[in-house]
C-alpha cells in the first residue's frame, strides 16, 4: 500500500517576496547605471567594483524573479515534481556570479594597489552615500522574506554585500579627501570582496547540497526513523530518503515492515504522516506498507538495520 502527498501552493509570504524583488531589480538597475557613471567621472575602482557588483544584483534579481514565475508552474508528465527546483538552480548562480565579481574586482585590485591612480574624492562619497541608503532601502523590502526561501535568501544576501560595497566606498573616499591616500580605494575593494565570498559561501553550499538530494540541514536520519519506529506495530523502516524538492520542501520516501497485523493501514498511513509533519515539517511522503521482509529478501538485502525493532525473519 502506498500514500503520496504533495504540496504544490505557494505561500502569501513568497507572492509578496516576488512583488519585492520586482521593486528591487527596478531599482539596482537604476541605480547601476548611476554609479557606473559616477566610478567613471571620478576615477573610483570602489564605485566601477561596486556598480558590476550591482550588475550582477540586477542580473541576479531578475534570474530570481523568473524562478519564482517558473516555480508556480504545475507539474507535467516530464517534470512531475513541477519546477521549483529552478529557484535552487537561480541560487546556485547567484552565488557563483558573486564569486565572478570578485575575481573581477581583485584582479583590478590588484593592478592600482601598485600603482593608485588619482580619486575625485568628492563626488566619490556622494555616490556612495546615496548608493548606501538604496542598499538599506532593498534590504528592507527583502528582509522578512528572506528565509522564506534559498532564491530570496540569495537575492538578500546580494543586497546586502552591495550595502558593505557602499560602506567601502564611503570609507575609501573619507580617506582620499581626508589624507590623499589613493591606494585605500583598490585596498577597500579586497575587503569588500573577502566580505562577498564570506557570505556567499553558505548559499552556494546548500544549493549545491540540495542538487546532490541531501539529507535537508537541521534533519537527522535517525531521529526520522526512530519516530517511525515508535509508532505501534511498526517493526522496521528500510529504503528511507529524505531530501528537499526545494529550500521550503522536504520529501521523505520508506518502506515500512510491519511487527504484527494492523487492522487499519489508512489510520497508520495517516498517523505516519501527521508525526512527520508535525516534528519535522516533512509534508510530501511516500510510503510502501509490507507485512513481512519477503520483498526486502527478495532483493537481496539484509533484514534489519542495526538498532530496529525486528531481529526476526517474518
Amino acid at each position: 500500500m502506498k500514500d503520496k502527498r504533495h504540496h504544490n501552493h505557494y505561500s502569501p509570504e513568497r507572492t509578496v517576496g516576488e512583488r519585492q524583488l520586482a521593486i528591487a531589480l527596478i531599482i539596482t538597475a537604476v541605480y547601476m547605471v548611476v554609479e557606473a557613471v559616477g566610478g567613471l567621472l571620478f576615477n573610483s575602482l570602489a564605485l566601477l567594483a561596486d556598480a558590476g557588483h550591482m550588475l550582477s544584483d540586477a542580473m541576479a534579481l531578475g534570474l530570481s524573479w523568473v524562478a519564482i514565475k517558473v516555480g508556480k508552474r504545475t507539474p507535467t508528465d516530464m517534470h512531475t515534481f513541477g519546477f521549483r527546483r529552478s529557484e535552487i538552480l537561480a541560487a546556485l548562480l547567484n552565488g557563483l556570479s558573486l564569486w565572478a565579481i570578485v575575481v573581477i574586482i581583485g584582479y583590478e585590485a590588484f593592478h592600482r594597489f601598485f600603482n593608485p591612480k588619482p580619486v575625485a574624492g568628492t563626488g566619490m562619497l556622494i555616490i556612495a552615500v546615496i548608493g548606501l541608503l538604496v542598499n538599506l532601502i532593498m534590504a528592507g523590502l527583502l528582509f522578512k522574506t528572506r528565509e522564506v526561501s534559498l532564491n530570496l535568501k540569495g537575492a538578500f544576501l546580494h543586497v546586502i554585500s552591495d550595502a558593505l560595497g557602499s560602506v567601502g566606498a564611503i570609507t575609501a573616499a573619507l580617506f582620499i579627501l581626508a589624507l590623499g591616500l589613493y591606494w585605500v580605494d583598490p585596498l577597500v575593494s579586497v575587503f569588500i570582496c573577502i566580505l562577498i565570498l564570506y557570505s556567499s559561501w553558505g548559499l552556494v553550499k546548500e544549493s549545491i547540497h540540495i542538487l546532490m538530494e541531501g539529507v535537508p540541514m537541521g534533519l537527522k536520519v535517525e531521529e526520522v526513523e526512530g519516530a517511525i519506529l515508535a509508532l505501534g506495530g511498526v517493526c522496521c523502516v528500510y529504503d528511507l530518503h529524505i531530501w528537499s524538492i526545494s529550500s521550503d520542501r522536504v520529501a521523505l520516501s520508506a518502506h515500512v515492515v510491519l511487527s504484527e497485523p494492523y487492522k487499519d493501514y489508512h489510520e497508520l498511513l495517516k498517523s505516519l504522516n501527521e508525526k512527520l509533519r508535525e516534528e519535522f515539517d516533512i509534508t510530501h511522503t511516500t510510503f510502501q506498507i509490507e507485512i513481512s521482509h519477503e520483498m526486502r529478501i527478495e532483493n537481496g538485502m539484509p533484514v534489519c538495520r542495526a538498532g530496529t525493532l525486528c531481529n526476526t525473519i517474518h
